[in-house]
């Protein structure tokens, strides 16, 4: 099997492989590869926002400390490979196409997920490369996700929980946080993140005592003086500044520290400073993602409102700062892209609405329609867009902001 043989087995598979109300299909793939989940041990983490930078975080304080470490994330950002890691290094093509080609032999043409597919070659990889800890993201949701065929985790990691995929995790957040905390095991823990409100707390709390786990919560941080772009926290006395852009980090960085402290209870070798090191060395493409330069670019790829929101205070404190923000767009249609083009076009000194980054991409024109009730909106294409964004940021002591989805932010980091 070579990478195009490859990358079309894997392609054939639908996004979802079918409707699913509990997890026997993904548990009958593993009994088909193997099981090797049963021998290898994890970190599970879920949420609405901030998985990629937490899971980020943990893993960089276990492989600054010596461990290998697998990463598992979705949806790719570069391309496919991305997405199946091992101390930050991607999976080859070489041994991508030997497991996957194991894998096709095993599944029969079963009607499997993409996602599920995905998982099986990277769990095969993860065991034969000797993870000593696999930090595992979900793909969505929790519950029903098919990450959530491992055994008991070491510990469970449960990020920002708001409005996203509502069509199938749930119309509130408390319908949401009852999928996410699906993942919780008994024998086992679960961290959950300080920026959630009182009733997703009481539902993660309940569902870790009705489960035999041991829920623990972050101990608080305090933003040191006015935050700033990199916004720097105190933590136990300690100032940290995390290397990603944005006020959310301290909570993702809050958590993951915590995840950290309590795998030290466990037996892992983790020492302050390659804590300390994870949060102030760490970045995580399309996250909220500062690139440096004449003029600057933020790149993010948040698509939900509470994502969205994350950017648009980032834009806020520039603003503040005098500087202009000219903003590229695009989302797709699954979301909901009403609210966050306002909420976007509120704080742009202009905008530019693109399409064609993703076959579901909303209509460049629909876009537009909205933003102009707030700025200075037209469309255009991704090549052309940011081109006149970075040239009116350049001019105008701005910056130029790339956002509204994962897809649209893959394409305009390829292009460079």
């Amino acid at each position: 099997m070579n990478i195009k043989e490859c990358m079309d087995f894997i392609s054939s598979y639908t996004k979802t492989g079918g409707r699913i109300t509990d997890l026997s299909r993904a548990q009958e793939l593993m009994e088909r590869i193997g099981n090797p989940e049963k021998r290898l041990k994890f970190v599970h983490i879920a949420g609405t926002n901030g998985k990629g930078s937490t899971l980020e975080y943990i893993s960089n304080a276990l492989i600054i400390s010596g461990y290998r470490t697998g990463q598992f994330t979705s949806p790719y950002v570069l391309r496919y490979n991305d997405r199946i890691r091992i101390n930050g290094e991607e999976i080859p093509d070489d041994e991508l196409c030997v497991i996957a080609e194991k894998v096709r032999e095993a599944v029969q043409e079963r009607p499997y997920s993409q996602f599920e597919i995905t998982m099986a070659i990277a769990l095969l990889w993860y065991e034969e490369k000797q993870c000593d800890v696999v930090v595992f993201e979900t793909g969505m949701g929790g519950l029903l996700d098919s990450t959530n065929v491992i055994p008991p985790p070491l510990v469970s990691v449960i990020t920002s929980i708001s409005l996203d995929h509502t069509a199938i995790l749930g119309n509130t957040v408390e319908e949401i946080a009852v999928q996410k905390a699906g993942i919780i095991k008994g024998s086992s823990a679960v961290i959950l993140s300080e920026d959630n409100p009182p009733s997703v707390a009481e539902i993660v709390r309940k569902t870790a005592e009705e489960r035999g786990a041991e829920y623990i919560s972050c101990e608080p941080c305090k933003p040191y003086a006015d935050g700033g772009l990199f916004a720097p926290f105190m933590y136990r006395g300690i100032k940290l500044t995390p290397a990603m852009a944005g006020v959310h980090q301290k909570y993702n960085a809050q958590t993951a520290i915590t995840a950290c402290l309590y795998l030290r209870k466990k037996g892992f070798e983790i020492s302050d400073r390659s804590i300390i090191e994870a949060v102030e060395t760490t970045q995580v493409k399309a996250r909220v993602q500062y690139i440096d330069g004449e003029p600057p670019v933020i790149v993010d790829g948040g698509h939900n409102p509470a994502g969205v929101g994350m950017l648009a205070l980032m834009m806020m404190y520039l603003s503040t700062r005098g500087k202009k923000i000219y903003t590229v767009m695009g989302m797709v249609d699954s979301k909901d892209y009403v609210d966050c083009v306002k909420t976007i076009a509120r704080h742009s000194d202009g905008l530019i609405a693109v399409e064609g980054f993703a076959p579901n991409a909303v209509p460049a024109q629909n876009i537009v329609d909205i933003a102009s009730f707030y700025t200075e909106a037209e469309t255009g294409s991704l090549s052309e867009a940011v081109e006149k964004a970075k040239a009116l940021a350049k001019e105008n002591d701005g910056v130029a902001v790339i956002s509204g989805s994962l897809y649209l932010a893959s394409e305009y980091l390829n292009m460079k």
